[in-house]
């Protein structure tokens, strides 16, 4: 048994004093730090510095890991432009991003206080890694493939990728799961046998949708940015599915999709109300320029703040990315925009990958950040919002009660 006493602890009901936790691989108890050193005599009491604040542990929902890579290859600003030097230096990427490549993006999370980790895999490559990672890693295998002349050899590449997933040591923290490309580039025959697949493992699903403009005019007219792109690509100038067609297949099993930046209040509306979520990437859509997701339809839902890879960002820090948050969406209230942020990163992202963490709370796994701020804070309102502002990296990381920062 260990109990951590600091300065504030963020719960449920919100930040909290004079109080202290006492836990193992999970939480076991929140009391007075007096009271537990008197109910578990023989546990190390550990202080944090002073000014802490003590969080559970940051959930990142969203990471591709194989093109860490990319540092100046991609060229930013509108999407296309993107897409298309993603084809022209994909390979050189991918070549570049070895297992140490990878270990260092998740070690620069897990500095950032992410514990918990959604990567988005397209080729497998990262399944190593991620099973070395103290992190906790929902696995997302990604189908992807549009010409239905193909769509067997894909899928029996997915599905082998998938059950290596499911196949991991006992002892790493990997949870196999199941993403979707996109509508534009999954043929409907493949969708609705992926969803399937998840429903029968009750794996989690995930989707990127409505990223940029010309998605949604490939979709809704089979024009834009897009049709040179098929056509040039993939000898078709016909998309093979609408946006109506696609939210519609996941009607019954819920499911978190990326970005949404291009989707109406109606489609966001539609998509809360089936039970979905999203995650929300405000630096890849401001450096792909597609757009700002429009967050203040979702805040009374769940959503999750994320990264997404270094193929559309500088950094994989969740500080980094909650400022970009603050200054994106500058018509909210910014102290709180930021405690919204916060909950969006902990419980809500939990919730939506339905792990048995992202909340100070007992019975729950005891993964923990603790963030020390310069000074203790004026206001208790605002803490949230200093946590974000005054952090680059947090102190302490705790994953099942293990100390790895």
């Amino acid at each position: 048994m260990k109990i951590i006493i600091a300065d504030f602890i963020y719960t449920p009901d919100g930040f909290i004093k004079n109080q202290a936790i006492a836990f193992n691989d999970t939480i076991v108890a929140i009391d007075t730090p007096e009271a537990l050193q008197t109910r578990y005599k023989d546990a190390k009491t550990h202080h944090t510095e002073a000014n802490s604040v003590l969080y559970p542990g940051f959930i990142n929902t969203h990471v591709h890991l194989e093109f860490s890579a990319n540092k100046t290859a991609l060229q930013y600003g509108s999407f296309m432009p993107w897409l298309h030097s993603v084809i022209e230096q994909r390979d050189t990427l991918l070549a570049s991003c070895d297992n140490a490549t990878m270990k260092q993006a998740c070690e620069s999370m897990l500095r950032s206080g992410i514990t918990t980790f959604g990567a988005i895999s397209s080729f497998g490559t990262e399944l190593e890694v991620c099973e070395q990672t103290p992190q906790r890693v929902v696995f997302f295998n990604e189908l992807i493939g549009s010409n239905a002349a193909y769509a067997d050899m894909l899928y029996g590449d997915f599905t082998q990728r998938l059950e290596a997933s499911m196949h991991c040591v006992k002892n790493s923290r990997i949870t196999p799961a199941i993403a979707i490309h996109s509508p534009y580039s999954v043929h409907p025959v493949l969708l609705h046998k992926a969803i399937g697949l998840a429903k029968q493992h009750t794996l989690q699903l995930s989707a990127h949708f409505l990223e940029s403009q010309a998605e949604r005019d490939w979709l809704e007219k089979g024009e834009g940015e897009f049709k040179p792109f098929f056509e040039k690509f993939f000898n078709t100038s016909t998309p093979v599915t609408t946006i109506e067609e696609f939210i519609h297949a996941f009607d019954t099993y819920p499911t978190h999709f990326t970005h949404c930046v291009q989707a109406s209040k109606e489609e966001l509306e539609y998509l809360i109300n089936k039970g979905h979520s999203v995650a929300h990437c405000p630096r890849s859509n401001r450096y792909l320029g597609v757009g700002r997701l429009a967050i203040e339809h979702l805040l009374d839902a769940k959503f999750s703040v994320a990264t997404d890879g270094l193929s559309s960002n500088d950094s994989l820090n969740l500080f980094d990315e909650l400022r970009a948050a603050l200054m994106l969406h500058h018509q909210a209230p910014i102290d709180k925009l930021a405690t919204r942020l916060i909950h969006a990163v902990t419980s809500d992202a939990a919730d939506i990958l339905r792990l048995n963490c992202g909340k100070i709370a007992v019975g729950k796994n005891a993964d923990f950040a603790v963030v020390t701020l310069p000074e203790t804070p004026k206001r208790e309102e605002e803490i949230a919002l200093w946590t974000i502002l005054q952090t680059k990296e947090v102190s302490e990381v705790y994953i099942e009660g293990e100390k790895y920062v």
